[in-house]
Order: structure tokens, then C-alpha cells, then sequence
């Protein structure tokens, strides 16, 4: 070992050179990687393209709304499914005078009679039923029942999302006829059809701007084209593979239709992050007299092995999905884990390779001005921060500390609910619709839905059943809490062996009004009536109760996910680095941002407060996933921070500096990079938070809130004022598993 002065402090400390007992498995995949470059990178796109081929040949299975169901009300989903009832996907179209007027008996009839005109005549429509009056004379609705051609369940509502534009362009025909009236249709297809084109859209929207936020922070860090680059193209690469299998992979086990954006929101970010750190390692070697292949050794055996760990650690994170309870968490794990294991593949094999064919070049064309600019180590700024951090670090640890946990605070009042109608954005013209329309029609909002079915496959007692369900309209009517129940109808599958009876209500399903409806049904109601009919089961499903049981269903299984993640990610980080202190600490820190991040969450969505600044919704609530989805995914991303500033610190405490100057060099000499993958996240994040959707929000906002955090007051100051504090005591590691784990190297 040669050794070499410290910028930052003047003292010397020994320069790593690479010796045959410390080769890891990251640095063989390198050296192979480097002596054949073009293999390693055509069979690199070779994976690409039959990912990307294969997944597309074979389709995306989707989970179905049984599959998705939890709890009672997914047990009756999935016997909905089954029980073959055809398919009534029924628009309804408003005709409604102006605000204080009254619609004439002879407008309504004229404009139903052009509907009717030009509805009945489309092969999208089955029939078209009778007009029906509101209370107060001011609006009328027809009913229009879609054809899809004989399917049931999700099959008929995927028929239904490629019909319901032919009825919409007929309905908006008419309503230009008639400017003086409100003329619009709404219904299950049409607001899943637009809500599904505004989540396009908006996807689409999110995608086109990550590409050049990302490029353009690339650039700001490393002031070459092609180093920015190389980092993109890899996360790309391995986002559309990460896809591609997962369509695949599908077919085993049916995925989310969300599933695709979350595979970018996560391989963005680790695939970035991955490359990132080991080109500017590479790129820092260079500029330290190492030639090509040395760089890229020290690459390998440093941030590879950083990558590697954290690869590891995100991985397992992740699979704690699997443990939620719910089909959607199960696939997002697949997903996540898929994207992230990919990223690191190509980030210990293919980019070896690129490195070498391209040696200086990677430093090409450079960026006028930004390059000259640019100062590896972060310039004055991070060692400054670490002089005044690292000067008082006890006082430093308890005054970050009690801000992170003053921010997580708020999250002890947290709300859980699901956004529904109330909560989607009003710019979409179908909802404004669907609230004139439920103004008007109270029942045809939502209601809760009595499902019945013979627990032997023997056909139900018909009329027994028809009797008992009667009965419970009648008792549900009494108790005030439903509407329409005068037109209660008792629905019987073909094969007899299922029937439903639907209880309107009022209002929004996710509203107060909805849960103490359901809460009589499932506890007053619904018993008596599987007393009276023995060798049936009853259960209660609907908008409410599927909200309802999923979040019962997420309660339950909390603590299982977040004791796998926190356990497993802790032996993870005790073999990585051979210290239970080490290990404690990132766990401890990263239940810290991710408190906080739940905390701002709080403030913003349920109390409102900074919600107008941000431009985003304040719904009372944070939608019942987001924090489990969250905390997961933050775990697994705050692990790429953690273990590649930490590995700088053992790099530097392994080479004999003492525990400060070993905090203060890992630090400042990470900061650069750190930073610019901590901004990269947060740019992607925020753009996510800018969507429609209230649920991706708060995702967004979540994120971007918990990377800040993460990359600030975590590292710059709680991070390094802790292991200052501890001392010696970091590396601390029982004797008893001295003897048992591997060397660190």
C-alpha cells in the first residue's frame, strides 16, 4: 500500500491496491466483463430484446377484481365471478334543466326520443330502458345497457372500455342539439374509461419528463454526455427487461395493471443510483492516477460491492410484500424485485464492459462551462458540514433526532381511507356528471350487495331465498340508512346457486354514512338471515365493504411485513459489514425518515397544511396502501445511501484512519454522488406527485419528502454525528459470530 494525503484533513492515510485474497465476486464478474466486452454486451441486449419480445408475444395476465377482493367481501367477489350472472353494464344519461329551472315533460320526452334514436341503432347497445323522473322536476334519466357480447366479470368491463366511446359521441351529438339542457351520460364504464385515459395520460406525461429531469441532473454531475448517459440508458435497459419478464412471470401469478409504472418508478431510481455510483468511483480513480483497468477494479470491488449489498437489501425489502395478504402487493413485489435484481446485473456486468470500450472517452463530449464547474468531493461545502457536524456530534445526533422525530409526530393521528368518487379530480367531466347525476338519483350512486350462494354446489331453495332477502330489505328499510329500497330486487345466477340483493345508498362509499350501513348489515342484518337458510353462505361485499376488508386485511398483516423488513435487512447489513452496531444504526435511521416522511404526509393530505404550495389535494385521508406501500420501498431505496456512504467509512477506517476522520472522508468523499442520485430520485418523485390521482400524490410527495430527508438531515448530520458519537463501538461484532461470517471482502 502506498499512501496519500486527505484533502480534507491533511492527514495520510493508506491507498488501497487490490490483492488476490480480497478479489469478490463483483470484481471477477468486472474482470470477465473487461476481457470480453463485446460479448458481455450483446448478450446484455440479447437479454433486452427477448424480455422486451417475450413479454410482449405472451401479454400481461391482470388480476381480476375477485383476485384483487379481500377478506369477506373478496370471498364474495370471487363467487360473483363464478356464478356466471350475464353482464348489465348500464350508462345512464342526465337530461337536466339549468341550475333553478324545471325540466319540461315535453324537453325530456323530445331529447330521451333522439337518444333513443341514436342509441338503439349502435351494436355497441343492447337496449335502452324507460325515462325516469327526478323528485324535484328538474332532471330526467334513461338508462342504456351495453352489449358485450356475452361475457361476465372483468371480461365484460374490458368489452365495455372499447364500446362506451360510441355511446358518448351519440349522447354528445344530442346534446348539442339542445344547448339549453345538460345533456351526459355516466356510468361504471364510462368513469373507469376516463380515469383510466387521465392515468395514461398522466403516466405518459410523468414518463416524458423524468427522461430529460434525470439526463439533465446526469449532466449537471458529470459534465460529459456520455458518462450522463451510460447511467439512463442501463436504467432504461433494465426497466423495459424488468417489464418484459413481468408479463411473462404473469401468467403464474396475474399482476396489477399498475404494475408497469411502478417497475419504472423503481428501476429509475436503482438503476441510476447503481451505475452512478460506480462510474463517478471509476471516473474518481482515473483522476487519481489509476489506469483504466485498476479504476475499474477499484470500481468493482468498492461501489460493485456496495451495489451488490444494496441490491440485496432492496430485494429483500421488497419481498416483504409478499407477505401483505393481497394479490396487488404480491405482484408489485415481483415486480420491484425483478427491476431491482436486472439493474444490478447490469450494473456488474454490462457497464464493466462499457467503461472499458470507451476508457477516456466515458469523460466525452464534455458540457461547456458545467464541466469546468463540476468539483469531485463536493468542493468546500461537505467538509465544512462535517467540521461543525463532527465538532459536537452528541449535541448534533439529539438535535437532528429530535427533528426527525418532531416531523413523524403527526403520523400518530394518521387516517386510513380509499379514494373514491370524492376524492378524484372534478376536471374530469364524467364525475362532474356522476355528481349531478347521484344529486338527482340518489340510488344510483353505489350500494352495498347481499351475496348468497349454496356452500354444497347444490342449487339454493329459490324461493326461500327470495323470501328471506325480502325481508332483510324490508328491516334494511326500516333502519333509514338505505335508499330505493322500494325496487329491491332479488337477482338469481343461471345455475341457482348464487343470488344478490343490492341496498342503495347515498353519498360517497368511502363517507361515514357508507360504514355504518355496512357495520348494521354485517352485524344485525346479514346474521338472521344465514340462520334461515342452513347449507348457504352469506356475505356482504360492495364498494364499502371491499374498502373495509382490504384495509382489515393491511392492518393485520403490518407487523408481518415490517418485522420481515426490519429483521432481514438487519442480518443483511451484519454480514455485509460485520458489525451489529453498523447494522442497529441503519435500521434505527431509516425507521426515523420514514417516520417523517408518514408525519409530512399527515400535514399535507389530512390537515391540509402547505397542500395549496405543493399544488396537491388535501383529502383528509392518506389512501390505505400508500403507507405499506411506502415504507417498503423506502426501506429498500434509503439502503443505497446507507451502504455506500457507510462502505466509504469502513473503506477509510479499514486503511487505519481513526473513527471521525473515517466518518468526515466517507462522507464528503460519497457527498457528490449521493447527492446527485438523492436528486434524481427526487426529481422523478416529484413529477409522480403531480398526477391526477390522489393516491399517487401522496405516493409522490411521500417519496421525494422521505429522499430529502434521507439524503439531508440522515446522512449529513444524524448519520456521521451517531457513528461519531459511538466510536470504536461501530464495528463491534459478537466473537461468537466473528468465527461464523465471512471476511467482509
Amino acid at each position: 500500500m502506498s499512501t496519500v494525503t486527505t484533502p480534507e484533513t491533511g492527514h495520510q492515510v493508506a491507498e488501497p491496491h487490490l490483492t488476490a485474497a480480497r478479489v469478490g465476486a463483483a470484481e471477477r464478474l468486472a474482470h470477465w466483463s473487461i476481457r470480453h466486452r463485446w460479448k458481455a454486451l450483446l448478450l446484455w441486449l440479447l437479454l433486452v430484446a427477448v424480455a422486451v419480445v417475450g413479454g410482449g408475444a405472451a401479454g400481461t395476465r391482470l388480476l381480476t377484481d375477485g383476485e384483487v377482493g379481500a377478506g369477506e367481501a373478496g370471498r364474495a367477489d370471487r363467487q360473483l365471478e363464478q356464478a356466471g350472472y350475464p353482464a348489465d353494464i348500464t350508462e345512464r344519461v342526465l337530461i337536466q334543466a339549468p341550475p333553478g329551472g324545471r325540466l319540461a315533460p315535453a324537453d325530456a320526452r323530445a331529447v330521451a326520443g333522439e337518444l333513443r334514436e341514436r342509441l338503439g341503432s349502435l351494436p355497441e347497445v343492447d337496449r335502452v330502458g324507460r325515462l325516469v323522473r327526478s323528485d324535484d322536476g328538474r332532471s330526467a334519466m334513461l338508462p342504456v345497457v351495453l352489449d358485450v357480447d356475452g361475457a361476465t366479470g372483468t371480461a365484460a368491463e374490458d368489452v365495455a372500455d372499447t364500446r362506451i366511446e360510441a355511446v358518448q359521441s351519440s349522447t354528445a351529438a344530442v346534446a348539442r342539439d339542445h344547448p339549453g339542457l345538460r345533456v351526459a351520460g355516466v356510468g361504471d364504464a364510462s368513469i373507469n374509461h376516463a380515469i383510466n385515459a387521465t392515468v395514461a395520460d398522466d403516466f405518459r406525461r410523468a414518463e416524458t419528463l423524468s427522461l430529460p429531469v434525470t439526463l439533465g441532473i446526469l449532466l449537471l454531475t458529470f459534465g460529459a454526455l456520455f458518462a450522463a448517459g451510460i447511467p439512463l440508458l442501463l436504467a432504461l435497459s433494465a426497466v423495459a427487461t424488468a417489464i418484459g419478464f413481468a408479463a411473462l412471470v404473469s401468467h403464474l401469478f396475474p399482476v396489477s395493471d399498475t404494475l408497469s409504472s411502478v417497475i419504472l418508478l423503481i428501476g429509475m431510481a436503482v438503476g441510476v443510483d447503481y451505475s452512478l455510483f460506480y462510474v463517478r468511483r471509476s471516473r474518481e480513480e482515473r483522476a487519481r492516477g489509476a489506469d483504466r483497468r485498476q479504476a475499474i477494479d477499484i470500481a468493482a470491488a468498492t461501489s460493485g460491492r456496495a451495489v451488490v449489498v444494496s441490491g440485496i437489501a432492496v430485494v429483500v425489502a421488497m419481498a416483504g410484500l409478499l407477505l401483505a395478504g393481497n394479490a396487488v402487493f404480491s405482484s408489485m413485489a415481483v415486480g420491484t424485485m425483478l427491476v431491482v435484481a436486472v439493474a444490478v446485473l447490469g450494473s456488474l456486468t454490462v457497464l464493466p464492459a462499457v467503461l472499458s470500450l470507451l476508457g477516456d472517452k466515458v469523460d466525452r463530449p464534455r458540457i461547456p462551462l458545467v464541466h469546468r464547474l463540476r468539483r469531485p468531493g463536493g468542493g468546500r461545502f461537505w467538509p465544512t458540514v462535517m467540521r461543525v457536524v463532527l465538532a459536537r456530534p452528541m449535541v448534533s445526533m439529539l438535535v437532528a433526532g429530535a427533528a426527525l422525530l418532531a416531523l413523524a409526530a403527526p403520523a400518530l393521528g394518521m387516517r386510513l381511507g380509499e379514494s373514491g368518487a370524492d376524492s378524484l379530480p372534478r376536471s374530469i367531466p364524467e364525475l362532474r356528471t356522476y355528481d349531478a347525476m347521484t344529486a338527482a338519483f340518489p340510488d344510483t350512486g353505489f350500494a352495498h350487495t347481499v351475496v348468497v350462494w349454496s356452500a354444497d354446489d347444490r342449487p339454493l331453495d329459490v324461493a326461500a331465498v327470495r323470501h328471506a332477502l325480502g325481508d332483510l330489505a324490508d328491516a334494511a328499510d326500516r333502519t333509514g340508512r338505505f335508499t330505493g329500497l322500494g325496487e329491491a330486487a332479488v337477482a338469481v345466477a343461471p345455475d341457482r346457486r348464487t343470488a344478490t340483493l343490492d341496498l342503495p345508498m347515498d353519498g360517497d362509499f368511502n363517507s361515514e354514512q357508507a360504514r355504518q350501513g355496512l357495520a348494521v348489515l354485517r352485524t344485525e342484518l346479514v346474521p338472521p338471515l344465514a340462520d334461515r337458510l342452513p347449507g348457504a353462505e352469506v356475505a356482504v361485499t360492495g364498494d364499502t365493504a371491499g374498502s373495509a376488508d382490504f384495509t382489515a386485511t393491511l392492518s393485520s398483516h403490518l407487523p408481518l411485513v415490517f418485522g420481515f423488513v426490519l429483521v432481514v435487512t438487519f442480518l443483511v447489513l451484519v454480514l455485509a459489514f460485520r458489525s451489529v452496531v453498523v447494522a442497529a444504526t441503519a435500521v434505527a435511521l431509516n425507521l426515523l425518515s420514514v417516520g417523517a416522511a408518514y408525519g409530512l404526509m399527515v400535514l399535507v393530505f389530512q390537515h391540509g397544511v402547505g397542500a395549496d404550495l405543493l399544488g396537491v389535494q388535501e383529502s383528509g385521508f392518506v389512501v390505505d396502501w400508500v403507507p405499506l406501500f411506502l415504507f417498503v420501498i423506502l426501506f429498500g431505496l434509503s439502503m443505497d445511501y446507507h451502504v455506500f456512504v457507510v462502505s466509504r467509512i469502513r473503506e477509510a477506517h479499514e486503511l487505519g484512519a481513526p473513527t471521525r476522520e473515517a466518518v468526515s472522508q466517507g462522507v464528503t468523499r460519497s457527498a457528490g454522488v449521493v447527492t446527485s442520485a438523492a436528486a434524481v430520485m427526487i426529481g422523478v418523485f416529484s413529477i409522480f406527485a403531480t398526477l391526477s390521482l390522489i393516491e399517487f400524490e401522496q405516493m409522490g410527495v411521500g417519496l421525494a419528502a422521505a429522499v430529502l430527508i434521507d439524503a439531508t438531515i440522515v446522512r449529513a448530520v444524524l448519520l456521521p454525528a451517531t457513528m461519531a458519537v459511538l466510536g470504536r463501538r461501530n464495528w463491534w461484532l459478537p466473537r461468537s459470530l466473528d468465527r461464523v461470517l465471512p471476511a467482509a471482502h
